[in-house]
């Protein structure tokens, strides 16, 4: 099942190669066993052209610059479809499920950034060696989450939600939001959007109780999303 989903996965050729790999497995596979995997197969739906696939040379090629500790030259694509020229220390390539982030220090901005592989073309030859910098955090994930489920986003909310961290994380995945435990009933979620009310309807389906802290636009449309959801209810029955 794992090959069989790598063959749609965020690299780019490795298709290929696991259809390949699918043939020869699948030759040896004795039939009571093939035939489960056909009937699990058969019973899913992938959610394709989820993700832009990634070139393994590229992949490759950062890699290496992060293990040798040379600096990287590409040319980016922000979120709002803005093209800039970068340097960069490359430090972790990090992987969500769904796409691929670099975890870097901007040597112009003097600041560290996560970059979208898929949006970014690198430029030859690399940069100059660099003396590693201490990361921006000890779990590069939980950063890497934080970077690119709120701060791309014209808004930035932050909740307080009274349920614990496990079932509001179990309702994410990491690109969308990032929860921070404050005791065994209670977390802080931190998420963002171009639209209040993706937010507000989002947050709302998860079905827990919760505070809305910031920003201050989104607690205002919350408190005219709710009046308008009042009044749709029927009025109490006349006699």
């Amino acid at each position: 099942m794992g090959l069989r989903t790598a063959a749609g996965g965020t690299v780019a050729g490795i298709e290929e190669t696991s259809v390949r790999a699918l043939a020869k497995l699948e030759q040896v596979l004795p039939s009571r066993l093939r035939h489960r995997v056909h009937a699990l197969q058969s019973m899913t739906v992938p959610m394709t052209g989820a993700a832009a696939p990634v070139d393994p040379e590229v992949l490759t090629a950062i890699a290496a610059a992060c293990r040798d500790h040379e600096g990287l030259r590409f040319d980016y694509r922000s979120h709002e479809g803005r093209e800039s020229r970068r340097s960069a220390e490359p430090h972790r390539l990090v992987h969500s499920g769904r796409r691929w982030y670099l975890v870097a220090w901007d040597v112009d901005k003097e600041d560290w950034r996560t970059y979208r592989v898929d949006r970014l073309r690198l430029r030859t030859p690399n940069g100059p060696r660099f003396v590693p910098r201490d990361p921006p955090d000890e779990d590069l994930a939980a950063y890497a989450s934080r970077a690119i489920s709120s701060a791309p986003y014209r808004y930035r909310a932050r909740f307080t939600v009274h349920a614990p961290a496990e079932v509001v994380t179990g309702h994410m995945p990491p690109t969308v939001g990032t929860v921070e435990p404050v005791d065994a009933e209670t977390c802080v979620l931190l998420c963002g959007a171009d639209d209040l009310d993706e937010i507000v309807v989002w947050v709302a389906l998860m079905d827990v109780g919760f505070e809305v802290h910031d920003p201050p636009e989104l607690i205002e449309r919350i408190g005219a999303m709710a009046d308008r959801l009042r009044k749709a209810l029927p009025g109490p029955p006349r006699g």
